[in-house]
Formats: C-alpha cells, sequence, structure tokens
C-alpha cells in the first residue's frame, strides 16, 4: 500500500506487509545507491506487527516507480551472487572430483 500525496508523486511511504529487515534493508541500500532518491529509510512499526514502511523521497521521479526500479536492481544483485556462488560450488566439486581421481590412480 502507498502513503503519499496526489500532488507530489516524489515523496512516498509504501507499507509492505509480511516482510521484515530482511527485505526493507537491503532495498534501503540498493535505493540510496540511486542519484535520484534524496532519502530512503524504513521502520518497522511494531516487533509483533508484521509490516515495514519504507519511505521514499526522490529529486522528483515518482517514488513508486524509483521503488520498483530498486527492486529490480536488487534482484538483479541477488542473480549475479547466486550465479557466483552455484559456479564456485560447481568448480570445487569438479576439483575434489578431479582430485580424487588423481590420487585412485597413484
Amino acid at each position: 500500500m502507498e502513503i503519499g500525496s496526489h500532488s507530489d508523486q516524489s515523496k512516498s511511504t509504501f507499507c509492505l506487509v509480511d516482510e521484515d529487515h530482511t527485505f526493507a534493508n537491503p532495498v534501503r541500500f540498493t535505493l540510496n545507491q540511486d542519484p535520484r532518491v534524496t532519502f530512503c529509510g524504513y521502520s518497522i512499526p511494531h516487533p509483533s506487527d508484521n509490516r515495514v514502511n519504507i519511505r521514499v523521497q526522490t529529486t522528483g521521479d515518482p517514488a513508486k516507480e524509483v521503488l520498483k526500479d530498486g527492486c529490480q536492481e536488487l534482484m538483479h544483485v541477488c542473480q549475479h551472487v547466486r550465479g557466483t556462488f552455484d559456479k564456485s560450488v560447481n568448480d570445487f566439486k569438479r576439483t575434489k572430483t578431479n582430485t580424487e581421481q588423481n590420487m585412485d590412480t597413484k
């Protein structure tokens, strides 16, 4: 849910249900790297309330679009990390298999 002004779309607060620090902190970090963002922060209203409020203020672009772009950028970063991790695991397994085969032939 977006809570913002109809007259100024560059400032909005987004209430995300079923989210916590695990999602909000990386989104905040990613958005603060965007030159269009003048402020981004988040709060969790109450520990037993399973939602997070993310505040986005931009230089003029609609906050909703900047948040969407930030989430997509975060998704690309996660995909890169996952790909790098999977490649490293496969390389390790391949190296381990080759080492074991070399030991068997000695």
